[in-house]
């Protein structure tokens, strides 16, 4: 055999190669590109679960917040009310006490 035709032959080996190579080189790029992707994209929709959950938890915190506000409210108005009583009372205490 000639040297040209086996010098041929391994230029269309050596090419015959590369782009073998080449094509398992860019599957496998882009398979790791969609794994990365889906990764990322699995990581952003827990961190979004995660953060509906917290809204969730804070919704019920003010709900109970706002339960209890209302009821200290009331209290208050109650005491209120009370402590406008005892001053009628002391008032009319203090008008005996001043008449006799």
């Amino acid at each position: 055999m000639k040297p040209e035709v086996v010098y041929t032959i391994i230029a269309a080996v050596a090419a015959l190669c590369s782009i073998i190579f080449g094509g398992i080189t860019l599957k496998r790029s882009v398979q790791k590109d969609c794994d990365t992707m889906g990764r990322e994209r699995g990581e952003l929709k827990a961190d979004t679960e995660y953060i509906k959950r917290r809204i969730d938890d804070v919704l019920l915190e003010q709900k109970d917040t706002n339960k209890s506000v209302s009821i200290l409210s009331e209290r208050v108005t109650r005491v209120e009310e009370s402590t406008k009583s005892a001053h009628r009372r002391i008032d009319i205490i203090e008008k005996r006490g001043s008449d006799e």
